[in-house]
C-alpha cells in the first residue's frame, strides 16, 4: 500500500512538474487587431494594420528562436456590441493574449473592460479619447501614439497662439468626438481663445451642409473639426464648396491622417495644419519602414500613425516577453514590465510608458504642402514644430487615474 501511494505521488509530482516546465517555456502568442476593415477609418487602419502586426513578427526574431505567433483580424463595424463580442469570444476560445489597434474609442473604451475581466493586453494605437489613461485607465491597457488630450494641446494651443482665438466645432456625435472638443475646448481657453459654439453629426455622414452652415454663421475664426477619416475629408471638401476658407474662416483637422489628405489631395488639403506622431518622412528609419510596407499594401499607401503604432507597440511587448523568457498570458503582470523598460523603436524613438499606460513621445505640428512644393507621390508634409513628449501628453500631477501614485 505505501509503494503504491509513493508511486503515485511519484507520478504526480512528475506530472506536476512537466505542466510548470511547459507553462515556463510557453512561447505561444496569439494577437488580434480589431479594428474598421470597411467603413469610414478603414484606410487609418483596417488591413494596413494587420499587415503592421505581422511586420512587427517578422521584425522581432522571435519565430526563429522557436516561438509561435499568429496573427487574426476582425471588423468591430465601429459597433462597441460588436467589438466586445469578438474580444470575448477571441480571449475566450481563440486563445488571443494581445489586441491591438481598435479604432474607435467608443469601441476600445468597451473592450477595454473585456481585457481587464479577462486579464489580457489591449495596445491601443487607433482610438483617442484621453479617457483609456485617465479616468477609465485600466492595469491591462497601453495606449500608443495619440489622445484628444495631446492633439488638442498641440494644434488648438498652437493656432490660438497663431490668432485663431474663437472657435466653432464640427463634432462627430459618440466617445472620440466628445473627448476631442471637451479637450480642446480646454486647451483653447487656456490659451485665451473662447468657444462660439458646436454642432454634433452623426459617424459616417455624408452631407454636412447644415452643419457647415451654422459653424460659417458664427462667424468663428477656427473651424474646428472634432471628428475624424471619411467624416473629416467630407466636411473639408463641402467647406470648399460653401466658401467657408475663401469667406476668412479657417479649418483644423484636430485629427488628420496622410491617408486624409491622399484623398483629398494637395489642391484642397494644402495649408491644413494638424498634428502626428509620426510620419513616413521624418527619417531614415522611417522611410526604411515605410518603404517596405507600402511594397507589400495593395494600393501602395505608406503607413499612418495608427498602422506604425500596432508595430511599434507589438515590438516593444516582443521584447518584453523575451526579456521575462516565456509567455505566462499574465496581462497585467506583462504590461507592468512594459511599463518599467524604456520603450526605443525606429518609428517612434524613446518614448516610456506611463504608470497610466500612456505611452510617451514627440508630436509634430505639420502643414500640408502646395502642389508646386511635393516632390512625388506621398510626398505631403512640412513640418512647423516639435513638441517634447513630457509637454504635449497630459502631465500625471493632473491625473485621475487609480495607478497613478499621488
Amino acid at each position: 500500500m505505501k509503494n503504491t501511494i509513493s508511486a503515485l505521488m511519484l507520478s504526480t509530482a512528475l506530472v506536476v512538474g512537466t505542466a510548470t516546465g511547459a507553462l515556463a517555456q510557453d512561447k505561444t502568442i496569439k494577437i488580434g487587431n480589431l479594428t474598421d476593415m470597411s467603413g469610414l477609418y478603414a484606410d487609418v487602419g483596417g488591413p494596413g494594420s494587420t499587415l503592421a502586426a505581422q511586420m512587427a513578427v517578422e521584425d522581432s526574431g522571435l519565430t526563429k528562436k522557436g516561438w509561435k505567433i499568429d496573427v487574426i483580424a476582425a471588423d468591430h463595424q465601429n459597433k462597441p456590441d460588436v467589438g466586445t463580442t469578438t474580444t470575448r469570444q477571441w480571449i475566450d476560445v481563440e486563445k488571443v493574449d494581445v489586441v491591438v489597434d481598435v479604432l474607435n474609442s467608443g469601441v476600445a473604451l468597451a473592450v477595454k473592460n473585456v481585457v481587464t475581466e479577462k486579464n489580457a493586453i489591449m495596445i491601443n494605437s487607433g482610438a483617442a479619447s484621453s479617457d483609456l489613461t485617465n479616468a477609465q485607465c485600466s492595469p491591462n491597457v497601453v495606449h500608443w501614439v495619440y489622445d484628444t488630450y495631446m492633439l488638442a494641446n498641440s494644434t488648438g494651443s498652437a493656432l490660438v497662439k497663431a490668432g485663431g482665438d474663437s472657435w466653432y466645432f464640427l463634432t462627430a456625435d459618440y466617445a472620440f468626438g466628445a473627448a476631442l472638443e471637451r479637450d480642446t475646448t480646454a486647451a483653447v481657453t487656456k490659451a485665451g481663445g473662447k468657444i462660439l459654439g458646436s454642432v454634433k453629426h452623426p459617424l459616417n455622414s455624408s452631407d454636412f451642409s447644415s452643419f457647415l452652415l451654422q459653424a460659417q454663421a458664427s462667424k468663428a475664426k477656427i473651424v474646428g473639426l472634432a471628428n475624424a477619416g471619411g467624416d473629416t475629408t467630407n466636411s473639408i471638401k463641402q467647406a470648399a464648396e460653401f466658401g467657408i476658407v475663401k469667406g476668412g474662416q479657417r479649418l483644423a483637422g484636430l485629427l488628420m491622417f496622410i491617408s486624409d489628405v491622399n484623398s483629398l489631395g494637395l489642391n484642397v488639403a494644402q495649408g491644413l495644419n494638424f498634428t502626428e506622431t509620426f510620419y513616413w518622412d521624418l527619417n531614415d528609419q522611417t522611410r526604411a519602414f515605410s518603404k517596405r510596407f507600402s511594397e507589400r499594401m495593395k494600393n501602395k499607401q505608406m503607413p499612418t500613425m495608427v498602422q506604425a503604432g500596432v508595430y511599434s507597440g507589438l515590438m516593444h511587448y516582443f521584447k518584453t516577453l523575451e526579456a521575462m523568457g516565456g509567455n505566462s498570458h499574465d496581462g497585467a503582470k506583462i504590461v507592468a514590465k512594459m511599463k518599467e523598460t524604456k520603450t526605443d523603436d525606429p518609428l517612434f524613438g524613446k518614448g516610456e510608458i506611463q504608470p497610466n499606460g500612456r505611452k510617451i513621445h514627440p508630436a509634430y505640428l505639420f502643414e500640408v504642402k502646395k502642389p508646386s512644393e511635393s516632390k512625388g507621390p506621398w510626398d505631403y508634409y512640412k513640418l512647423v514644430g516639435t513638441t517634447p513628449a513630457e509637454q504635449v501628453f497630459r502631465p500625471l500631477s493632473e491625473s485621475v487615474c487609480p495607478l497613478v501614485k499621488k
